[in-house]
């Protein structure tokens, strides 16, 4: 190929094989430039002022880590067998979300190939992976990736990574991958050397942000984007955190991506999916552009999750003390966001806006369960360690019978009693020494004792995380299991379920008594999340079509429900 590289900061660049070396020519711009062409599989780093030696920003492969060569890699060799894949739409569909890592005792993505057909009948229509680019050591969530444009080599490196697309394909399942663009990790961030790649301006939680004024920064992110979903056939990307992305240009960097994308998929004649993560609860990401919008297709409603966390486990500390009244589920299983306008006493202000009815409920991303809101608690405990199975069920139906797409972390489909927990491998000891105990701090001062908090460079704390697959034929995590496989079915063939309608939407509650009910049409999801057994009228005549309960009793209208257990039926 022929060389680029943006390093408006250096004196000359240079591309070293071995002992030889090739210069590249300066543009004006900042751009250096050459027509040389590396073969396949060449080991190559990148020289700066003829002292400085480091990979290539856009390197695609990183074999021996983020601060070694990088080697060449032919994205186009791949023999691709996806030529009948058309793709999926996000609407109707069904996301679960995986951590490369952690999903197989191999924790590669070859060997994830092999649990893909438990995913098929699973009813699984989307795979999302947590971020698979290159990081410093060996395991890892993937939030602190340095270069972008890679594949971690633990995980089997782009080859692997084009195979495992290709199987998911095979098997009717689109992929979805998890990019990160508010912020690079600690360690092998060499981008400073070669340009103002970032900018302390509006530092994040995590350092440094992305410098979104600089055009070739915000190039660096949109080619990056696009390779993806082109070189390596991706349906789609997850954004991380973009209430980070601060840009002050006249047109937002996510309306750009989601203008390009909707290029790109127009080119390959085939749905492409962006999906937000933010904290804004602003509806402007998914309003169409005409409307003033930036035109995502999804984002993610963290609302949901706390009011559903919330009425399951009673659980109402930090950020979940406003989500305490069923009314916070009832409102959110409505109208999307809690805070919508609404005072945030977690924030002490004012949060959020409304979403406009018009806009479709699959729009929204829900889970009862993910990889933050498992693996930020102090020991990463899944709802399991602390809901029994009546309350995971209830958790279960409300997500993949409500409105919106629903999305399942993995293992949580057999009530997985391994933990997920936050682990780090980094080479560096003393980064590794102060992000094991600012870790155990951060816990200590909300009243954890630091004994318990494990340490993210412990590697137990990693192979801890990992599921253990021989729980699903086992008692009730088979049981779950079933419940989830049903679930799904009847996503599929009770199409009020998939209604996108937020006027078809209507929800009663009682704190009191504790239970729930969502009204899809006259589609009754009804849910008892007290202990004590409950009568209620649902009005007219009830069919069941899903009890997680067998004691559950339909009498006309009249539904009676064991304590901690849910129904669906459709009420005429």
């Amino acid at each position: 190929m022929s060389f680029e590289v943006w390093a408006p900061l250096a004196r000359s660049v240079a591309v070293r094989t071995g002992d030889d070396e090739f210069v590249l020519e300066p543009t004006g711009d900042g751009h250096w430039v050459s027509e040389s062409v590396l073969a396949p599989e060449t080991d190559y780093s990148i020289v700066l002022n003829g002292e400085t030696v480091v990979p290539d920003p856009r390197s695609r492969r990183q074999p021996d880590g983020v601060h070694a060569q990088s080697r060449q890699f032919d994205a186009q060799a791949h023999h691709w067998a996806d030529g009948s894949w058309k793709g999926r739409q996000l609407a109707g569909g069904v996301i679960y979300e995986l951590h490369i890592g952690t999903f197989t005792p191999e924790g590669t993505l070859d060997s994830a190939i092999d649990k893909l057909d438990h995913l098929v009948n699973l009813g699984v229509d989307f795979v999302e992976l947590l971020p698979v680019n290159g990081f410093n050591g060996v395991h890892n969530w993937g939030y602190d990736g340095v270069l972008w444009y890679t594949v971690h080599e633990g995980y089997g490196g782009p080859a692997a990574y084009q195979r495992f697309v290709d199987a998911c394909h095979a098997r009717g399942l689109a992929v979805l991958q998890d990019v990160v663009y508010n912020h690079l990790g600690p360690s092998g961030n060499y981008l400073p050397q070669f340009g103002p790649y970032l900018t302390d301006e509006n530092a994040n939680t995590w350092g440094s942000s992305l410098n979104l004024a600089e055009p070739a920064v915000r190039r660096y992110i949109l080619d990056n984007a696009a390779m993806w979903m082109r070189d390596y056939h991706v349906d789609g990307l997850r954004l991380d955190a973009v209430h980070a992305l601060v840009d002050p240009g006249d047109k937002h960097i996510l309306q750009q991506l989601a203008e390009e994308t909707d290029a790109l998929s127009a080119f390959l004649g085939r749905p492409l999916v962006l999906v937000a993560e933010s904290d804004l609860n602003d509806p402007k990401l998914i309003m169409p552009r005409e409307a003033g919008g930036y035109g995502l297709t999804a984002q993610w409603s963290d609302d949901f999750h706390h009011s559903l966390h919330v009425a399951i486990t009673g659980e109402t500390a930090g950020y979940y003390a406003d989500f305490e009244s069923l009314e916070a589920l009832a409102k959110t299983a409505t109208r999307g966001f809690f805070h919508d306008g609404t005072y945030s006493s977690f924030r002490g202000r004012v949060h959020g806006s409304p979403i406009d009815p018009a806009v479709p409920t699959w729009r929204l991303v829900t889970f009862s369960q993910d990889h933050d809101q498992v693996g930020n608690r102090a020991i990463g405990d899944r709802l399991t360690a602390s809901a029994n199975f009546g309350q995971l069920a209830i958790a279960a139906v409300l997500t993949l019978a409500g409105p919106f797409t629903p999305m399942l972390f993995m293992g949580e489909e057999w009530a997985a009693s391994t933990p997920w927990q936050f682990f780090t491998s980094h080479p560096e000891e003393d980064l590794g020494r102060a992000t094991a105990e600012g870790r155990i701090a951060e816990f200590e001062r909300m009243g954890w004792d630091p004994a318990v908090v494990p340490d993210p460079q412990d590697p137990g704390t990693f192979t801890r995380s990992k599921l253990d697959w021989a729980e699903l034929a086992t008692d009730d995590h088979a049981r779950m299991l079933d419940l989830y496989r049903a679930l799904a079915v009847l996503r599929r063939t009770v199409p009020e379920l998939t209604d996108p309608r937020f006027a078809e939407l209507s929800a009663t509650y009682d704190d009191d008594a504790r239970w729930f009910r969502l009204n899809r049409g006259p589609v009754v999801i009804l849910a008892n999340l007290g202990g004590d057994e409950l009568s209620i009228e649902l009005g007219g005549n009830a069919r069941a079509l899903l009890i997680t309960d067998a004691a559950t009793t339909l009498t006309g209208g009249e539904a009676r429900l064991p304590g901690h257990s849910a129904l669906v039926a459709r009420v005429t």
